[in-house]
């Protein structure tokens, strides 16, 4: 009997010693599950309530931020206006320089009175080179200026390996930002009310003007994409995109599972000759939710 009760006391403090060594496996195991294939080179998760890091791969090499500047564009004329009624002229000099470089535009014209919610909108959906040049003019009087400012908050949230030359997202070699810089920039900037309405819209409707009296439809190019995809046990509420030269394809997204918010960064992934080819970052994004709903199931 003695030596029985031994070897049960013995078993009992082996299970006893053993359970945190399984947590440390289960851990391992729960890691394992985001193995796959990715197209893009740059990923970082992370769940917003509790500011823990879900994956990441590669999240601290710099990398070109392209069109996702201009979070950092939208982010910092929010906190430098005060009314987004305001009209604001498209300015010529720099949409001559947009359409030079071939750089996505949001469908506005030289000169053109809109508003600054206007403006906003038709970076955010479509990238728009004259919509983020204008903006930093109005906000500072020029694009350098406008760019101080840029950096000056990047050195204020800490995005230590992220630097600025233009607001619009240009190649440039000094413009540069990693996965998890973008994160904690996304982060802070869905503090803000109406960033966070913008970065969830589908669509918007800009102002009647007298080169579009009608206005101009604009849309979400993650929400149109995300159209005919099944999100089963999680949801994406707002994203934006980003396709742009060296940089290649970008998706950055905010994501719903089990009602805790967590941001999804996809960076690079390249560009491919058939527009059927270029959907790296939509079946990274989606794969790395679907994986992040199962661990939180378990």
């Amino acid at each position: 009997m003695t030596k029985f009760r031994s070897f049960i006391e013995g078993l009992l403090v082996g299970i006893i010693v053993l359970i945190p060594a399984v947590m440390i496996v289960g851990n391992r195991i729960d890691i394992q599950l985001y193995a796959h294939d990715y197209t893009s080179p740059h990923i970082y998760i992370m769940n917003r309530e509790t500011q823990s890091t879900t994956y990441q791969k590669s999240m601290d090499s710099k990398i070109s931020p392209g069109s996702l500047t201009q979070i950092m564009t939208a982010i910092v004329a929010l906190e430098e206006s005060d009314d987004l009624t305001e009209p604001v002229s498209i300015d010529s000099k720099t949409y001559n320089e947009m359409a030079a470089a071939d750089f996505p535009m949001a469908g506005f014209t030289p000169d053109e009175v809109v508003t600054y919610e206007d403006l906003l909108y038709g970076m955010m959906f479509s990238s728009g080179g004259e919509t983020a040049n204008s903006i930093a003019i109005h906000t500072s009087g020029d694009v350098n200026s406008f760019v101080q400012l840029m950096n000056q908050k990047a050195t204020e949230l800490h995005l230590k390996d992220t630097h600025f030359t233009n607001p619009e997202g240009r190649q440039h070699q000094e413009q540069y930002t990693t996965a998890s810089d973008v994160a904690a920039l996304l982060d802070y900037a869905l503090e803000n009310p109406q960033f966070k309405t913008i970065f969830t819209a589908e669509t918007y409707k800009s102002s009647s003007t007298v080169e579009h009296p009608n206005g101009i439809e604009l849309y979400s190019p993650v929400f149109k994409q995300l159209e005919s995809e099944v999100q089963e046990g999680f949801k994406i509420i707002g994203g934006k995109s980003s396709i742009t030269g060296k940089a290649g394809q970008s998706w950055v997204t905010v994501g719903l599972i089990k009602n805790q918010e967590y941001l999804t960064i996809t960076m690079g992934a390249p560009i491919k000759e058939h527009e059927d080819l270029n959907k790296g970052q939509l079946n990274d994004t989606l794969h790395l939710y679907k994986v992040t709903q199962s661990i939180t199931e378990e």
